[in-house]
């Protein structure tokens, strides 16, 4: 049976040359988008703490994302650089940036080898417009990055199926490998490419001595997944909560095909056709490849049934993305094929795909609007005064909650603002970070947003709100950013976390979108460390109401 990368179309297909030409287009457009827009969408905690965890030496760096936080040490060896070349958001935003247009030219080689140059040039108008390469081609995190070790994973798989070799082999599990320090995720996709192998029976027992080779060179990066999971509470069987079977998992992937594509219920279901149609005249001419694409969907679906999530973890749409390329590829065969049953051919080519292009700038406006409005100049204007005082009277023994962007800026200014940071969402982290922090502790600081993304209702001024007993904290009001500190030094653990308890109250009387998460990772720190703030919940109660 031959791989994917030897099953071209029959009829008349698109020039190499013209291929290349309509793609160098493409991707000059998304540069010229993603430059205009690559501030548009405000800093975020994610980004500021890939910078903070960056500003760290290397040795530092590997052993907090190797053996503390699991995850994606591909992306922060890249934040590394970028802070030790003094860059901040816009850099990093920048590497994100060109990894997104450095995928086109590879989805392009990926679909062509698939479905054929017509098809290819159609694919990559598809994935340059979706809100998945459009947003997080602005977004300082690993995804973009994925999406392109993913794609040149897959291109290895292909011409080493196709042609065999030692070299080529090598190659693919260093793509691979690469793809597993991308992302969690990577996994993934590994996991369906030894699943079409064993489904094709292509070079099965070489594939077999690849894949061991590549098991045990990251045997590091398995490790950091694990604690990734133990983080979160992920694994599989019993306990845990899971997406509600069948239904919740095919929910999730009809989510996922809309922020590939249009993400309204009807313009959706139209895609879903077109994806279906596509891997079914694929199958007709390229076998093979349909068997990978299908096993590149079939994987997650059959990971996901199984999976058992913990309270605070969900997967979110960003995480299929190495899926994109092989959607967009199955939806361009049907419109191409379409267009080729009905005349003028080229005409309804573009027709097609310039409609559902535009179906796609319009679900990523909606999605996420800011990306084309931009940051209101008040909420920039905000953060850099709360910045600035945080600069001038921060105490380097104060204990901030959060990778704020509004604390890494305040850095860059120069000030004496401490470094110490619990992290959200992890009371595990947080308890380890107060117990072998140097007593005795300094003030507790926390910040709220009233127009972080997160909340129900964005405003661009909050209220001043001290939390009781008012005469133990200050709080000052910059905009839509309101700081609240204790006025005197915490010192130890437990009395942070009992003025913690009551300052993240304020969260729930702002309406702030992280309350939740915010109290549950303090309350989940006092459990641990054998303290309590159970007497804040009444008042945490009152404040939600």
């Amino acid at each position: 049976m031959p791989p994917p990368t030897i099953a071209p179309p029959r009829e008349r297909e698109l020039g190499a040359r013209a291929l290349a030409t309509g793609v160098a287009a493409l991707v000059a457009a998304e540069a010229a988008f993603l430059a205009v827009r690559l501030t548009a969408w405000p800093p975020h905690e994610d980004e500021a703490l890939a910078l903070v965890v960056g500003s760290r030496s290397l040795p530092d760096l590997l052993g907090t994302v190797l053996g503390e936080r699991g995850g994606a040490p591909f992306h922060f060896l890249l934040a590394w650089i970028v802070a030790h070349l003094g860059g901040s958001f816009t850099e990093l935003r920048l590497v994100s940036a060109l990894l997104a247009l450095a995928a086109l030219p590879l989805v392009a080689l990926l679909a062509a080898r698939l479905a054929g140059r017509t098809v290819a040039l159609v694919a990559v108008a598809l994935v340059s417009g979706s809100w998945m390469l459009l947003f997080h081609g602005v977004y300082g995190r690993m995804y973009s990055l994925f999406l392109v070790t993913s794609l040149l994973s897959y291109l290895a798989l292909g011409t080493v199926l196709g042609e065999g070799g030692r070299r080529r082999w090598a190659l693919w599990v260093a793509a691979t490998l690469l793809t597993l320090a991308a992302h969690p995720y990577g996994a993934l996709v590994l996991a369906s490419q030894g699943l079409y192998v064993l489904l094709a029976r292509e070079r099965v027992r070489e594939a077999l001595a690849a894949a061991g080779a590549l098991l045990v060179l990251a045997t590091p990066l398995w490790y950091a997944d694990l604690v990734l999971a133990g983080r979160f509470d992920v694994g599989v069987g019993g306990g845990g909560e899971r997406l509600g079977g069948p239904l919740g998992v095919l929910g999730y992937l009809a989510r996922v095909a809309g922020d590939f594509s249009v993400g309204w219920p009807p313009a959706l279901a139209l895609v879903l056709v077109a994806a279906a149609g596509g891997l079914r005249l694929l199958a007709r001419r390229n076998g093979p490849g349909a068997l990978l694409i299908g096993a590149v969907f079939m994987t997650p679906a059959l990971a996901l049934f199984a999976a058992r999530l913990g309270g605070t973890t969900s997967p979110e749409t960003r995480h299929l993305i190495f899926a994109l390329p092989f959607f967009a590829t199955l939806v361009a065969t049907a419109l191409v094929w379409t267009a080729k049953r009905l005349r003028p051919e080229p005409a309804l080519a573009v027709l097609l795909t310039s409609a559902l292009f535009a179906g796609e700038i319009a679900w990523a406006a909606a999605r996420t609007p800011l990306l084309f409005t931009g940051d209101p100049p008040a909420h920039a204007e905000g953060r850099g005064a709360a910045a600035a005082w945080l600069a001038e009277t921060g105490r380097p023994n104060d204990v901030l909650l959060g990778y704020e962007p509004v604390f890494l800026e305040a850095w860059k200014r120069g000030g004496r603002l401490s470094r110490r940071i619990l992290p959200r969402a992890d009371a595990r982290l947080a308890a380890e970070e107060l117990r072998r922090a140097p007593l005795p502790l300094g003030r507790g600081v926390w910040l709220f947003d009233a127009y972080d993304t997160n909340n129900l209702v964005q405003r661009l001024s909050t209220p001043v709100h001290r939390p009781r007993p008012a005469g133990e904290y200050e709080a000052r009001a910059f905009g839509p950013v309101l700081v609240v500190r204790t006025r005197l030094p915490v010192r130890t653990p437990e009395r942070y976390l009992r003025a913690a308890a009551a300052a993240l109250i304020a969260g729930y009387w702002l309406d702030n979108g992280d309350a939740d998460v915010n109290f549950a990772t303090v309350d989940g720190a006092a459990r641990r460390l054998g303290y309590g703030v159970r007497a804040s919940t009444s008042s945490r109660s009152t404040a939600s109401r």
